[in-house]
């Protein structure tokens, strides 16, 4: 009985999780109506590094997506967007699954508060151009920037 409790625990715990195992898979969504352009912490975020650390994102109206988080260096990936359950998520290339919420010109994503801008850092300017030029935006090319696996999240990782 226990082990049937148990089990059952689990099933409910995992039925609100969303799983990708390869990204090659994921089916990329266009963005939503007043999704796309360019989107930026602003002011100290919990969830990130340090009060002078700053999350962008890119969402293209085709679906692509580009994260970069900076503080001392540029971390950067291209993900694309999904649609699971009237849920729009951002997908990155090193399977990191993120819901994004979205209310005027406010985003929620990754625990943090994102709002519209109309210019990105010179720093996250210069990692977009770059990705688009090398073809790597969407592409699973990026993934020798995968962020290592434990209990941290992503924007707490510095790459060297």
């Amino acid at each position: 009985m226990m082990k049937q409790l148990g089990f059952a625990g689990m099933v409910v715990a995992l039925a609100g999780c969303v799983q990708v195992d390869h990204y090659d898979d994921v089916v990329k969504a266009p963005a939503p109506a007043g999704l796309e352009g360019y989107w930026q912490s602003k002011g100290p975020q919990s969830e990130m590094m340090s009060p002078d650390a700053i999350a962008s994102l890119i969402v293209t109206k085709e679906g692509d997506t580009f994260d970069c988080r900076q503080w001392q260096r540029v971390i950067a990936q291209p993900g694309k967007l999904m649609n699971r359950d009237n849920q729009i998520y951002n997908v990155t290339a090193s399977l990191d699954i993120y819901p994004i919420e979205r209310e005027g010109n406010t985003l929620s994503y990754d625990r943090m508060t994102l709002t519209r801008v109309e210019r990105l850092t010179p720093e996250c300017e210069k990692a977009w151009a770059k990705a688009r030029t090398t073809g790597a935006v969407s592409a699973p090319a990026f993934r020798a920037l995968r962020f290592p696996a434990g209990p941290f999240r992503p924007a707490r990782y510095i790459a060297s």
